[in-house]
């Protein structure tokens, strides 16, 4: 058995033996117990969730910073154990970077993120506050689970609402897992239950009842365009955070190292399931030999056109149209199994495979999640601007340049019109890790809110009192 297998297949024992001896978290589908969280239906999980509400409403910023540091502290401490249990039971990525994932939670923005304006002069006062919207229904990917639940707990928790999660099916087990731990904590420091709930058989009927409850009066959904588009058939407002397929520009004028390194640093990270990472890059003809060199130099392992050939017939099943899918059995897996289906024989510990491709490859065309990057060659910077809008198919999400000269990267950053640009720096820059900003696992792209903080889950409330109501007592 392959050494990755053996790893795989001691995770696994290890995350069973620990759910059974928890005993408080889904096993075989079927909740041990409808406690801290996990109910057996999603008007059960909706009215739970409704009566913490009221109570998150009343608490002071105070209290509601205990309870988003509650998450923070828990994501930091279990890291490890989380990540193993999500790594065994969905697949995708990479152990040591699931644990940094977690770890990186504390770059979320809590409370303070929440604060009143005030406007005032002779004519009287006017605040501007932000009120919650109640129980929010939540649809997290089967990419990011714990992650993506431990961010938006934190934004909606820091707003004053309670919300309901519909986990991916594929990593049910470790979301439940989470939300009871963090659930558990959080009553035991501040003595409200159930401010996190989700249901015991997440399913997609389960996701349309949440989609239609009356309970549940805001969406926020964080996956494919299939679900992002049902929960917009539900009449509520919905904060999606779309697909991505983020090109990566290098022109004749970037430092080629740096560019290298934060390629293979973004792109290789939890092996290319991030929405956000660098999926095809677009380098000008004239610097493209002493890039490729500068990848290979950083530690990135290059296909030859045949490899590529054979690792494209295994990863992608095509339509009668000859549009690509990417197959689930490569989706966020080690760059030793893509190196297999290749043909190739690369060194361990190779973080990310690259290979030439033109432009209208299968690599290039589909959002892959898979740490191989195609490398297409451009004759200017002008082609490359426009193969790259092309290649991110309008989806408004990520991009990146490297480049010295600031016209090339104002001109790519007005052409891609993203929610995401970065210029000189990995693709998790933009969030945070590295970079002058903050975290957040839901982006909200085709909905424009952004990059979600606490305010994303709040309606603005104005409140005006007049100079005629004011007296100097």
């Amino acid at each position: 058995m392959p050494a990755n297998q053996e790893l795989i297949a001691e995770i696994t024992r290890e995350v069973l033996a620990r759910l059974q001896k928890l005993g408080d978290a889904p096993v075989n589908g079927t909740a041990t117990r409808a406690a801290d969280g996990v109910f057996r239906t999603v008007d059960e999980a909706v009215r739970a969730a409704g009566m913490a509400q009221k109570r998150v409403a009343a608490m002071s910023l105070g209290e509601r910073g205990r309870m988003c540091g509650i998450v923070k502290r828990i994501c930091a401490e279990r890291a490890e154990e989380l990540a193993r249990i999500e790594l065994a039971e969905t697949g995708l990525g990479r152990v040591d970077h699931k644990i940094q994932k977690l770890k990186n939670i504390r770059y979320v923005l809590g409370p303070e993120a929440m604060a009143t304006q005030a406007m005032t002069d002779a004519s009287g006062v006017c605040l501007i506050e932000h009120a919650p919207w109640g129980v929010i229904g939540m649809v997290l990917p089967a990419t990011h689970c714990v992650p993506t639940l431990a961010s938006n707990a934190i934004n909606i928790l820091a707003s004053g609402n309670t919300a309901i999660f519909s986990p991916h099916p594929a990593g049910a087990k470790v979301t439940a897992l989470g939300l009871q731990i963090f659930n558990r904590e959080i009553q035991r420091e501040l003595g409200v239950a159930n401010v996190l709930t989700t249901v015991a058989e997440p399913t997609i009927q389960a996701a349309e009842e949440i989609f239609g409850h009356p309970g549940v009066p805001l969406l926020c959904v964080t996956g494919g365009p299939g679900v992002v588009k049902a929960a917009g058939k539900s009449g509520k407002r919905t904060i999606a955070a779309g697909p991505g397929n983020p090109p990566v520009v290098v022109d004749e004028t970037a430092d080629l190292d740096l560019a290298a390194r934060s390629i293979i640093d973004g792109a290789g990270f939890d092996n290319n399931i991030l929405c956000i990472a660098e999926k095809e890059i677009f380098v000008l003809a004239e610097v493209a030999d002493r890039f490729v060199e500068a990848m290979r130099r950083a530690g990135a392992y290059q296909l030859d056109g045949a490899a590529i050939d054979r690792l494209t017939k295994a990863a992608f099943r095509f339509d009668a149209d000859g549009t690509p899918h990417a197959s689930k059995d490569f989706i966020g897996k080690d760059t030793a199994v893509l190196a297999r289906a290749a043909g190739a024989a690369i060194p361990a510990g190779t973080d990310l495979l690259f290979g030439e491709t033109a432009e209208d490859h299968p690599f290039v065309r589909e959002e892959q999640m898979m740490p191989f990057v195609p490398v297409v060659r451009m004759p200017n910077v002008d082609a490359a601007i426009a193969a790259s809008v092309k290649a991110e198919h309008g989806y408004r999400h990520t991009a990146m340049i490297h480049s010295r000269n600031f016209e090339n990267v104002t001109r790519m950053g007005r052409a891609m019109n993203c929610t995401l640009f970065v210029h000189n720096a990995p693709c998790y820059a933009s969030l945070g890790i590295g970079g002058p900003s903050y975290l957040s696992h839901s982006i909200a792209t085709p909905t424009g809110e952004g990059v979600t903080t606490p305010l994303t889950f709040t309606r603005e409330r104005r409140i005006v009192s007049g100079a005629g109501s004011m007296r100097v007592i």
